[in-house]
């Protein structure tokens, strides 16, 4: 088995498209919960499961189209401490918002797919995950303010290139940026990933923190070794 090992739970990724990588871990540690939050595109569930521990309170919705992905989130929140906290849903956005229109929650979270049509790739399942196509900025954005409550938060982590495209879309959704973190790979680095947390709302001025992961040497920042420590087992 394909087992990727946290501190307190483990992810099995043997059947979905998109493995554990960066973008979950700095969305599930830098992303805002609260007491019932939605979690846009599960996958494998890491984002779900590392929010039920950062928020052990929690009520965690998990909504996958992949029919691949949904085994492996369904066997991680099964196995897992929090599983009484965990929901999967195997439904598109799109569908989950129109066949639960009263559903509202605190927080939503997603690691949204950002590729245009012209770099599909013929895996179908990595398609889905990581192109656009499969739900764009602007039907994700509107979403998710539909499902928020008033003063809710919207918690997303992407790539430089689309970053005014998203931003854009949050903002016509009728989002207040709330929060800014933008994170770069090495020192002298271009930044690699912004997360972004959007409030419904009026927010206060936006709060913007730039960080990196790696030392000029390529070794772990300190940064990202304490943003990771209730995570991370010490070999990884």
């Amino acid at each position: 088995m394909d087992i990727f090992h946290y501190k307190q739970f483990d992810i099995c990724q043997d059947h979905a498209a998109m493995k554990v990588g960066t973008d979950s871990d700095l969305l599930g540690t830098l992303g805002r919960g609260g007491s019932r939050i939605l979690d846009v595109g599960t996958g494998t569930g890491v984002l779900s499961l590392m929010l039920a521990q950062r928020y052990p309170d929690a009520q965690v919705t998990a909504i996958e189209i992949d029919d691949n992905a949904v085994i492996d989130a369904q066997h991680n929140f099964q196995t897992s401490c929090f599983a009484a906290r965990l929901s999967l849903h195997h439904i598109s956005f799109q569908d989950y918002v129109k066949e639960h229109p009263g559903e509202e929650f605190d927080s939503v979270v997603c690691n949204p797919p950002y590729f245009d049509r012209s770099t599909e790739c013929q895996d179908g399942g990595r398609t889905r995950a990581r192109h656009s196509s499969s739900l764009p900025f602007d039907v994700l954005a509107r979403g998710a303010y539909a499902k928020l409550v008033d003063g809710g938060v919207f918690s997303v982590c992407i790539p430089p290139e689309v970053l005014t495209p998203f931003r854009a879309e949050c903002l016509f959704a009728g989002f207040s940026p709330k929060e800014e973190h933008i994170v770069k790979s090495l020192p002298h680095k271009a930044p690699k990933r912004y997360v972004l947390v959007f409030k419904k709302g009026t927010a206060e001025p936006t709060e913007r923190h730039t960080y990196c992961m790696r030392n000029a040497d390529g070794s772990r920042s300190q940064w990202y070794r304490t943003l990771m420590s209730d995570f991370l087992c010490t070999d990884q």
